[in-house]
C-alpha cells in the first residue's frame, strides 16, 4: 500500500479535493473506493469525449502500518490525533522520534502540504473516508461550516451535525479555516459495516456527489445509479440529526455493548444500552443510537442523536 492512492487533474481550474481513507487499519472500503475512482477517470474520456474534470483530485491513504496487521490502529487512534497543537508537535520530531500512528500522520500532512502548495489559489475540501462496526445507514459528519453541511447535504445520506463537540481530535478539527489560513472545509462520510462489500459501493457513490457537488465534474455526466446507491440505503433515516452524548468508555476492557444495535436504532431513556467498568450504563434521552462499538479497540463506546429534520 502506497501513500498516494491516487490523483487526477483537469484541464480547467476549481477545487482541490483531498480524500483521506484508512485512518483506521481495519476500514478498507474508502480505500478500494479511491482505487476504482482513479482508474474510472483515466478513462472515461474515452467513453465519453465530452467529459471535463474541473480541478484536482488527491486520494490519500492513512494507517498504512495498522492496514498490514488489519488492525484499527498500533498504539494510537489515527482520528484522534488531529488537534492543532498535536499536529505542530509533530511536524517539529523527526520521524525515528515518533510513536508509528505519528510517523503516519506526519507523512500524511507533509503530502497534503504538498497538494495545498500545488494549487494554492483552490479552495480546498477534505472528505474523510470511514466505516463503522455495526450495521446499519449511512451518514455524515458536518463540521459547522456552512459550507461543509451544504457539500454533505448533497451526498443523500443523514447529516449529524455537533459531534465534533463530542469527540477531540478528528481530521474535521484540523482541516478548517481557523487552523490553515486559506479556503478550506472538511467533512466525512460512512459508507456502512466494515466488512459489507456493498460499502465500497456507497464510498464510490459519495466520492461521486461530493465531485459533482463542487462543480468537479457535470451533473449530465453523472449516471443516476450513483444517486440511487445512496438515496436506497438512507431510506427511513433523518435528513439531519445532532449529536446528544458521545459516550467515552471508562474501562476498555469491561466495556461490553449490548449486541445487535444497529445505527440509527431507536433508543428510550432509561433503556441498557451497555455495561463499563462494572456499571450499568443507560441512554440519558430518547433518541437514536450511533456507531455502537462492536470492536476492542477505541475510546468512543457510542453516540447519541436527536433527530431535527426527519
Amino acid at each position: 500500500m502506497q501513500r498516494i492512492i491516487g490523483t487526477f487533474e483537469g484541464q480547467t481550474p476549481g477545487h482541490l479535493l483531498i480524500c483521506t481513507a484508512g485512518l483506521h487499519g481495519n476500514e478498507l472500503a474508502g480505500i478500494k473506493a479511491l482505487e476504482f475512482i482513479f482508474k474510472m477517470l483515466e478513462v472515461e474520456h474515452i467513453t465519453n469525449p465530452d467529459f471535463q474534470f474541473h480541478g484536482r483530485m488527491v486520494g490519500i491513504a492513512g494507517n498504512l502500518q495498522a492496514m498490514e496487521q488489519k488492525k484499527r490502529f498500533i498504539k494510537q487512534d489515527m482520528n484522534r490525533m488531529w488537534m492543532p497543537e498535536n499536529v505542530a508537535r509533530i511536524r517539529a520530531h523527526p520521524p525515528h522520534l515518533l510513536e508509528p500512528e505519528e510517523r503516519e500522520l506526519r507523512d500524511m500532512v507533509q503530502h497534503i502540504d504538498e497538494e495545498m502548495a500545488h494549487s494554492p489559489n483552490a479552495p480546498v475540501v477534505v472528505l474523510d473516508l470511514h466505516t463503522t462496526t455495526a450495521h446499519g445507514g449511512i451518514f455524515c459528519i458536518a463540521t459547522e461550516d456552512p459550507e461543509s453541511v451544504r457539500i454533505a447535504s448533497e451526498l443523500h445520506a443523514p447529516v449529524i451535525l455537533g459531534m465534533l463537540h463530542g469527540i477531540r481530535g478528528t481530521t474535521m478539527h484540523y482541516f478548517r479555516k481557523e487552523v490553515i489560513p486559506r479556503d478550506i472545509t472538511s467533512f466525512a462520510f460512512e459508507s456502512g459495516q466494515h466488512d459489507d462489500p456493498k460499502s465500497v459501493n456507497r464510498s464510490i457513490a459519495a466520492i461521486i456527489a461530493c465531485m459533482r457537488a463542487l462543480d468537479m465534474i457535470d451533473p449530465e455526466h453523472v449516471e443516476t445509479v450513483h444517486d440511487q446507491v445512496l438515496i436506497n440505503y438512507s431510506q427511513g433515516l433523518p435528513r439531519i440529526a445532532e449529536l446528544i452524548q458521545a459516550y467515552q468508555i471508562q474501562d476498555e476492557e469491561t466495556f461490553e455493548i449490548l449486541p445487535n444495535f444497529k445505527n440509527f436504532q431507536s433508543v428510550e431513556k432509561g433503556q441498557l444500552l451497555a455495561y463499563d467498568a462494572g456499571q450499568e450504563i443507560h441512554a440519558i434521552e430518547d433518541g437514536l443510537i450511533l456507531m455502537p462499538r462492536y470492536q476492542k479497540q477505541g475510546d468512543d463506546g457510542y453516540f447519541l442523536l436527536r433527530v431535527l429534520v426527519d
